[in-house]
Order: structure tokens, then C-alpha cells, then sequence
């Protein structure tokens, strides 16, 4: 049997890789990624994009060489120019403001490559039922495929 494929977006790593946090609910999203990289991970094909190596190469450099190192075995998914169409069109029908406009492009990606998942701890343009629904909705009258967006809890125990 394949396995499904997952993309793992920018916020999965940094909860994955931050110091731990005092936030409760920062906290509880570090151990849930932690545990769904432990357990659940290796049940998966796992990918990411230059646009992930891009946000999580950003920042305090010994932070950042973490980041990356956590994502070294995992396969990179290669740019097409199409993927940028897709984006412009998800940033617009979203509303994603410029600043965040890379969220689209995650988006973008794992629909062009038709991934199984899209996980993310980006609530407000990524893992949403209201995103997701207009994703669907929109996607089908183009013809394209759509993933599951899920925060890594609802990708746990498999």
C-alpha cells in the first residue's frame, strides 16, 4: 500500500524545532508536533518546498541551522512557474495580505503536486475549515485537486 503524502509547512518546523514556551497553548502545539514527529511521521511520504527552506533558514542563525537540520531528509518538492498562478489566485480568493503571501504558495504547491495533507499550525490562512472550504469550492470549478489542511493533532495516531 502507498502511503499518503503530507507537506509540511514553515509553522510544524518551528514548533518542532523552538525552545519550549511557557505559552500553554504554544506549549501544547510544540509537544503534539513533537509527538506527531515521533509517532506518526514515518507513516507518511513527507515533503516540503524551497519556500519552507526560505522561512525557516530566516532568523537567529544557530535557531535556523536547527530548522534546516530537521528537515534534511525530507524531499523537496521542485518550483514550477504554474505554482505561482496557483498562489496569486489562492492569495486573492483568501485574501492573504502581502506579508503573508507565502501562505498561498504552500497552498499552491501541495495542490500542483496533489499531497494527501497540508499540515500546518497556520490557522488563519492554512488549516481552517472556511479556507478549506473555499479552497474546495474554488478548486473544482478549475479542475484541481485539493488537499487535507490539518494541524499535526488531527494527522496524530494513524
Amino acid at each position: 500500500m502507498n502511503k499518503q503524502k503530507v507537506y509540511i509547512e514553515t509553522s510544524v518546523i518551528s514548533y518542532l524545532t523552538s525552545r519550549p514556551s511557557r505559552d500553554i497553548i504554544v506549549s501544547s502545539h510544540q509537544q503534539i508536533t513533537n509527538q506527531w514527529w515521533k509517532k506518526s511521521k514515518s507513516k507518511f511520504n513527507n515533503y516540503i518546498s524551497e519556500f519552507v527552506i526560505d522561512e525557516i533558514s530566516k532568523g537567529d542563525k544557530s535557531a535556523s541551522e536547527i530548522r534546516l537540520a530537521s528537515v534534511k531528509n525530507i524531499q523537496l518538492l521542485e518550483y514550477d512557474d504554474d505554482i505561482v498562478e496557483i498562489a496569486i489566485n489562492y492569495a486573492n480568493l483568501l485574501s492573504i495580505p502581502e506579508k503573508a503571501r507565502l501562505d498561498a504558495f504552500h497552498l499552491a504547491i501541495s495542490v500542483y503536486y496533489e499531497i494527501d495533507f497540508l499540515l500546518s499550525w497556520n490557522c488563519k490562512h492554512i488549516a481552517n475549515a472556511v479556507v478549506m472550504s473555499k479552497l474546495r469550492d474554488y478548486n473544482k470549478t478549475k479542475n484541481l485537486f485539493t488537499p487535507i489542511l490539518c494541524t499535526p493533532l488531527e494527522l496524530l495516531e494513524v
